[in-house]
């Protein structure tokens, strides 16, 4: 990798446009923070689909760390299904990563192509529908609601390498009915631990595709602090921009990210 001034600039960019989003909209930063890299920094080596994801959840725990801290002094977190989302969730996303491991960058690139198209598509019904606002006497918690959701989303972020939490909120809203703030603050919490597995692992095996754990936290470094500043950006925004705009505009551009993804050749 040429890390030119302009380039380490242009990552720099990427983490402040993931952060932000991630504090507007709700979402995890890999959705940005990948497609981005690939085009930045290139993806004539389709392995380097492995370089970029380990990058993007290593960013994520420091991402989610103050926001995991700020729900967690306020109360929100929800001790309980905390504890069982995240027991299922350091073991599936163990197997994620080394899943993604196993399949070539081309694959892996395809597979997080229909991922932008799912979030696009859950952004876009986020305009159209009102999502149920539960009480807490309203809750579903068990171990079994929690071992599930721990399970989709831990392995489905290793494979692809996303923090989750953008599939994590509306699991626990849907299957557990917990308010919203509380969804929120479980699936933060969740994240710094299980993308501190995840990126550590993800990263010592970057060797078998051509990489080094070096360039991995090298990108995570740049993409870090401009990702969290962008983080309280997003937030303070939320209340001054009209969200609904704001999600048309991301969705169509989840579409062209999802078509770029999957028309780059190997």
């Amino acid at each position: 990798m040429a890390l030119t001034p302009a380039t380490i600039a242009a990552i720099a960019g990427v983490g402040l446009a993931a952060g932000a989003l991630g504090g507007l909209l709700g979402i995890g930063g890999s959705v940005v923070m990948i497609p981005m890299l690939a085009i930045i920094l290139g993806s004539s080596n389709p392995e380097s689909q492995h370089l970029y994801q380990a990058a993007a959840m290593a960013a994520n725990v420091a991402v989610s760390a103050p926001a995991a801290y700020e729900h967690i002094r306020r109360g929100a977190l929800h001790p309980r299904l905390f504890r069982y989302i995240l027991i299922a969730g350091m073991i599936a996303i163990v197997a994620g990563v080394f899943a993604s491991d196993q399949m070539s960058g081309v694959v892996l690139r395809q597979l997080f192509a229909v991922f932008l198209l799912y979030v696009a598509i859950s952004t876009v019904l986020k305009v159209v529908r009102k999502t149920p606002e539960y009480r807490s006497d309203q809750e579903r918690v068990t171990p079994a609601r929690g071992y599930t959701i721990g399970g989709i989303t831990g392995f489905a972020a290793g494979l692809l390498g996303i923090g989750g939490g953008i599939a994590t909120v509306p699991l626990i809203q849907t299957l557990c009915r917990l308010p919203l703030k509380r969804c929120i603050a479980v699936s933060a919490a969740t994240m710094v631990l299980t993308a501190s597995v995840g990126a550590a692992i993800k990263l010592s095996t970057l060797g078998q595709h051509g990489f080094t754990a070096k360039q991995g936290l090298a990108i995570a470094i740049m993409l870090t602090p401009t990702a969290v500043l962008g983080g309280f950006l997003g937030a303070r925004l939320t209340h001054r921009l009209p969200l609904v705009a704001v999600r048309v505009v991301f969705a169509v551009l989840l579409l062209l990210a999802a078509w770029r993804m999957a028309s780059m050749h190997a």
